[in-house]
């Protein structure tokens, strides 16, 4: 069954949020899992936007902590999104980058699990977005990490969000 025209969505995996005291949950699945996303939907021929948050005190624009991990490398037809708050639908260009591509369904990825990930989520939902949220491919800097993890994924789930693991996202 061919699947709607989907995008991926990486959220705020930027270099900050991998240097707070409490270290990122599982941070090295999560970039691998990100990684073979990325790399499968480049072979799909799916759009990839990093979304990349900044404010004036923490991740500012410009900063190291700004910058995406360095084991994410963009491509040139990849799209950059910058955003200040928690819905990377709020205030940027997002949604009239999707429309242009006619994406209908969005594979959501990133950092953190109850902030932007949760509120991207939502964001989406509410415009009409298929959103797929990857199960094991969002985290948090939480001593409570796993669990959080669980807990918002049993939540989006009740607001029609399909989960899924890396490794069983189909995109074509």
């Amino acid at each position: 069954m061919p699947q709607p025209n989907t995008a991926l969505l990486i959220i705020d995996v930027q270099q900050g949020l991998f240097a707070k005291h409490t270290p990122i949950y599982k941070a090295g699945e999560l970039l691998a899992n990100i990684n073979m996303l990325v790399r499968r939907a480049h072979e799909d021929g799916v759009p990839v936007f990093y979304i990349q948050h900044n404010s004036e005190k923490v991740l500012v624009k410009g900063s190291l902590d700004w910058h995406l991990h360095s084991a994410l490398q963009p491509q040139r037809i990849d799209y950059i999104i910058h955003k200040q708050h928690g819905n990377a639908f709020e205030d940027t260009p997002l949604q009239a980058a999707l429309q242009s591509k006619q994406v209908t369904r969005l594979v959501i990825t990133g950092l953190v699990t109850h902030g932007c990930v949760k509120a991207t989520c939502l964001g989406a939902r509410q415009l009409g977005y298929e959103v797929l949220l990857v199960s094991d491919g969002h985290s948090n800097y939480s001593q409570d990490g796993g669990r959080l993890i669980d807990k918002w994924n049993q939540k989006l789930s009740t607001e029609n969000c399909e989960l899924k693991t890396a490794s069983e996202v189909v995109f074509r």
